[in-house]
C-alpha cells in the first residue's frame, strides 16, 4: 500500500527533533490562522486606524493558537484511539512514537503560553475583553478533542470553527486595532467562516471510514459521504456570494469581488472533492488552504483599495 510522505520520512529514518516538532505543529494548517487576521487587519485600515503592532501581535497570536490546537488534536486523539490503525492524514507525532504524549502536553502548554503572552500585550492596548478572548480560543482548542464532552467527537467541529476562526478570529483582530466592532466586520467574517469550515469538512470527509470504526461522530460522519461534499460547497458558495450580498447592500465596494478572482481554484477543489475519496483528498485540503489564504488577500485588497 503506498505510504504518505510522512510515513515515509518514520519508517526509513527517524526525522531530527526539530522536524519533529515541525511534523507536530503542521505548518501546512498554518494559512487558515493567518487569514481571518489579513481580512481584520484590512478593515482597520479601511477604517483608519491600523495598527502595526497590534496586525503583527495579532497574527503570531493566531499561528500560535493554531500550532497548539494542533499539538492538543495529536496528543488527545492518541488517548482516544482515533489515531489507531491505517491514517490517511498527516504523520501523527505520539500515535507513531515519535514523541511521549507528556511531551507534546508540554510543548501544547508552552505554545499557548506564548499566545497568553501576546494577549497581554493586545489586552494592554485593547484592553481587557482580548483577555475573555485569548482564554475562550484556548479553551475551543483543547476542547475540541480533549476534556469529557470533546464537540469534535459529536459533529460539532463545524459550528466551533465558524465561531472561532470567522466571527471571533476577524472580529477579534479588528477589535485590538480599533477597540470596537462594526456591522462590517461580522459580514467579512462569514466568508472566513465557511472557507475554514470548509478545510475542516475535507478533513473528515477523508477520514469518515476511520472515525466511524472508532466512534468519532464528525458531521461528515454523520451526513455521509454525499452530505458532507454538499456541505463542502454549501461552505464556498457562501464564500463568494457574502462579497456579492455586501456590494448590492451598498455595505462596502464593488473591489471586494476581486475575491472571485480565485473561483478557478475553487472550482478544482469542488471538481476533486467529488472525484477522489481518502489520501488523495489531502491534495484538496492543502489546496483548500491556498484557497482560503489567497480568499482573504483578495478581499483585503478590495478593502484597502476601496478605501482610497
Amino acid at each position: 500500500m503506498k505510504k504518505s510522505i510522512g510515513e515515509e520520512t518514520a519508517s526509513s529514518s527517524k526525522p531530527g527533533l526539530w522536524q519533529v516538532w515541525m511534523l507536530a505543529a503542521r505548518p501546512k494548517t498554518l494559512p487558515a490562522a493567518a487569514a481571518p487576521v489579513i481580512v481584520g487587519s484590512a478593515l482597520a485600515w479601511q477604517a483608519g486606524q491600523f495598527r502595526l503592532g497590534a496586525a503583527l501581535a495579532a497574527l503570531a497570536a493566531a499561528l500560535l493558537l493554531q500550532i497548539g490546537a494542533n499539538l492538543a488534536n495529536d496528543v488527545f486523539d492518541f488517548h482516544r484511539g482515533a489515531d489507531a490503525g491505517e491514517r490517511f492524514g498527516p504523520l501523527r507525532v505520539t500515535q507513531s512514537g515519535l514523541l511521549r504524549p507528556e511531551q507534546v502536553v508540554r510543548g501544547m502548554w508552552v505554545v499557548f503560553g506564548l499566545a497568553a503572552l501576546l494577549g497581554v500585550y493586545l489586552a494592554w492596548i485593547a484592553g481587557w475583553p482580548v483577555i475573555l478572548v485569548g482564554l475562550a480560543c484556548i479553551l475551543a482548542a483543547i476542547a475540541y478533542t480533549g476534556g469529557p464532552l470533546p464537540f469534535g467527537y459529536y459533529g460539532l467541529g463545524e459550528l466551533f470553527v465558524f465561531i472561532f476562526f470567522g466571527l471571533v478570529a476577524v472580529g477579534g483582530t479588528y477589535y485590538v486595532h480599533t477597540k470596537c466592532l462594526s456591522s462590517l466586520a461580522l459580514y467579512a467574517s462569514l466568508p472566513m467562516g465557511f472557507l475554514i469550515t470548509a478545510i475542516l469538512v475535507v478533513n473528515n470527509l477523508r477520514d469518515i471510514e476511520s472515525d466511524r470504526k472508532v466512534g468519532k461522530m464528525t458531521l461528515a460522519v454523520r451526513l455521509g459521504e454525499r452530505g458532507a461534499r454538499l456541505e463542502y460547497l454549501f461552505c464556498l458558495i457562501g464564500a463568494y456570494l457574502t462579497p456579492l450580498a455586501l456590494w448590492l447592500a451598498k455595505t462596502s465596494p464593488a473591489w471586494l469581488l476581486l475575491t472571485w478572482l480565485s473561483i478557478p481554484l475553487s472550482y478544482r477543489m469542488i471538481r476533486m472533492i467529488w472525484q477522489v475519496k481518502g489520501r488523495p483528498l489531502n491534495e484538496a485540503l492543502a489546496g483548500t488552504g491556498r484557497l482560503t489564504l489567497l480568499y482573504a488577500i483578495l478581499f483585503a485588497a478590495g478593502l484597502v483599495i476601496g478605501a482610497w
